[in-house]
């Protein structure tokens, strides 16, 4: 099957299916990135994000627990 033909039935342009086949013949363990299959990189920048996230919470319950008790013991 030709690329324009694969491109028509999968209605994008031909020139981004051969982009695709690139990037899947340069690296296929990680072609196309995405949720269910990201690069490492990707990976730990999200588990990151996530642990950012966590800690901002914790922090945020700290401050208005002294917040709280520094007023009780006023």
């Amino acid at each position: 099957m030709s690329y324009a033909q694969a491109a028509e039935d999968l209605g994008v342009h031909p020139t981004q299916l051969r982009e695709w086949v690139k990037k899947f013949a340069d690296d296929p363990q990680h072609a196309f990135p995405g949720q269910g299959q990201m690069k490492p990189e990707q990976q730990e920048i999200t588990r990151l994000r996530r642990e950012v996230a966590k800690l901002k919470a914790e922090r945020d319950i700290l401050k208005k627990a002294a917040a709280y008790f520094a007023k009780e013991s006023m």
